[in-house]
C-alpha cells in the first residue's frame, strides 16, 4: 500500500516552489494533509519530438507530487496534438497529421522517465476518449462556456484586434483538454500560466459531469537561450535528449538574469542553497561560476555526477584556458561547405540560423573566424560556434 507523506514542510514547498497560482490553495493543502492519494494530471502535446527544460518545469512538479506518494497521470496528447493549442501562440497553430504526431511521441515516455519514476505513472493517450465523442456530446460540453469567455483571453483578443484569423478549431481545444480531466477523474492538474483558461475549463466540465472540480497548480514559463519563452518553434531550447556536453554548454550561454530562476524551476537544489547563491550573485560573485554550478547540477541530474565533473573540466579547459578540444564530438559530414556543416553537426537548426551566426562572426574553424558561406571544411577540422560549442570533422 502506498504511503502518502503529509509533512507540512514538504507540502508547503510543493505548493510554493516555482508555483505561480494554486486554485484553490486551502482546499488542496487540506487534501494533501489528509493522507489521501490524489490523482495528479499533466498533459503534453507531441508537437515536437523532443521534450525540453521548459517542459521539465511541470514535469518536476509532477515528480514532487509523486515523491509524496500521489498517483501521477501523464497524458500524451496524441489527439489534442493534431488539433493544436494556441494558448501560448500569437498566431494560429497549424494542424498536424497523425504520422507526424506518431513520430514525435515515439520516445516521449522514455524522455519523461528522465524525470519521473515512470513505472509508477499511469501513461494515457487522449485519443482513447476524445475519438469517441460525438457532435451531441461536444455540443453539451460547449454549452458550458460562452464565446465571450474564449475571445477575452489576451492572445486571442490581440489577434482579433489585429484582424487575424481565429479558427473555430481553436475554440474547441479547451474543451478537449478539459475533457481529459473528466476522463481520468483528475484531482489536480498542473500546467503553465498560459494554460489557465484550459485548466479552469477542466473544473467546469467536471462539475457538468458530476465530478468534484480539480485543483489547479500553474507554473511559470521558462525563458529559452534567447530570452523568449523556451519553444521548439524558435529553436532556443535545451532538450532533455541533449548530450551532457551540449547541455552544459548551453547553460553556460544562458543570460545571467535567468540563473536563479533556472535553479528554482528546473533543479531541486535546496532553496536555502539557492538563496545563498543569489546573495553571492548580488555581491561580487562571478556569474560564470554560479552558472557553472547550475550546469553541473543539471548534468548530474540528467546524466551522472561523473559526467557533470567531466563536462565541467572540459568547459574550464576549452573556455578558461582557451585550448582547442581534440576530444570534441566527432561528426561525419555528407556536405563539407560551412553552411551545411553547421546544420549536419547540430550547431544550427536551419540555413537561416547558420547564415546569421556566420554573418555575426560567431563561427570559427581551428580557432579562426570564418565568414565565407562556401568555405569547405576537411577531415580533422574543429568547427566552433560561439565560445563553447565544438565539433570535430571526421
Amino acid at each position: 500500500m502506498v504511503k502518502v507523506i503529509t509533512s507540512e514542510a514538504k507540502i508547503k514547498e510543493l505548493l510554493i516552489r516555482g508555483v505561480e497560482e494554486v486554485i484553490e490553495y486551502e482546499d488542496l493543502e487540506k487534501k494533501l494533509k489528509s493522507g489521501r492519494v490524489l490523482k495528479v494530471k499533466l498533459g503534453i502535446d507531441p508537437t515536437s519530438a523532443k521534450l525540453h527544460l521548459g517542459q521539465s518545469v511541470p514535469l518536476l512538479k509532477l515528480r514532487d507530487f509523486q515523491e509524496l506518494g500521489h498517483q501521477i497521470v501523464f497524458i500524451i496528447g496524441d489527439f489534442t496534438g493534431l488539433v493544436g493549442d494556441t494558448s501560448d501562440k500569437s498566431s494560429e497553430r497549424p494542424m498536424l497529421d497523425e504520422a507526424t504526431i506518431k513520430r514525435h511521441m515515439k520516445s516521449y515516455v522514455e524522455q519523461a522517465a528522465k524525470i519521473l519514476d515512470i513505472k509508477k505513472c499511469e501513461i494515457r493517450y487522449n485519443s482513447e476518449w476524445l475519438k469517441k465523442l460525438n457532435y451531441l456530446e461536444i455540443s453539451k460540453q460547449a454549452n458550458q462556456f460562452s464565446i465571450n469567455e474564449f475571445i477575452s483571453r489576451e492572445n486571442i483578443r490581440r489577434r482579433l484586434d489585429a484582424n487575424q484569423r481565429v479558427s473555430l478549431r481553436e475554440v474547441l481545444y479547451p474543451l478537449m483538454q478539459a475533457y481529459d480531466s473528466v476522463a481520468i477523474k483528475a484531482d489536480v492538474e498542473i500546467g503553465g500560466t498560459d494554460q489557465r483558461f484550459n485548466l479552469l475549463a477542466g473544473r467546469e466540465l467536471q462539475r457538468f459531469y458530476g465530478q468534484e472540480p480539480q485543483n489547479i497548480l500553474t507554473v511559470p514559463l521558462l525563458e529559452g537561450l534567447d530570452g523568449r519563452k523556451m519553444s521548439s518553434t524558435w529553436g532556443n531550447t535545451i532538450n532533455l535528449t541533449d548530450s551532457s556536453r551540449d547541455m552544459f554548454g548551453k547553460i553556460m550561454s544562458l543570460k545571467d538574469e535567468l540563473i536563479i530562476k533556472y535553479f528554482v524551476l528546473i533543479t531541486r537544489l535546496d532553496l536555502k542553497e539557492i538563496k545563498r547563491l543569489e546573495t553571492a550573485l548580488q555581491k561580487d560573485a562571478n556569474p560564470r561560476d554560479i552558472k557553472m554550478r547550475l550546469a553541473y547540477e543539471l548534468v548530474k541530474f540528467y546524466y551522472s555526477e561523473k559526467e557533470a565533473q567531466k563536462e565541467q573540466e572540459y568547459f574550464i579547459k576549452t573556455f578558461s584556458r582557451k585550448e582547442l578540444p581534440q576530444e570534441a564530438m566527432e561528426v561525419k559530414l555528407t556536405h563539407y561547405d560551412l553552411l551545411s556543416a553547421l546544420i549536419e553537426t547540430g550547431l544550427a537548426k536551419s540555413k537561416s540560423e547558420a547564415r546569421r551566426v556566420i554573418k555575426q562572426k560567431g563561427v570559427k574553424v581551428n580557432q579562426k573566424v570564418i565568414t565565407d558561406l562556401n568555405y569547405l571544411l576537411k577531415s580533422g577540422d574543429i568547427l566552433q560556434k560561439g565560445k563553447i560549442f565544438f565539433r570535430k570533422i571526421s
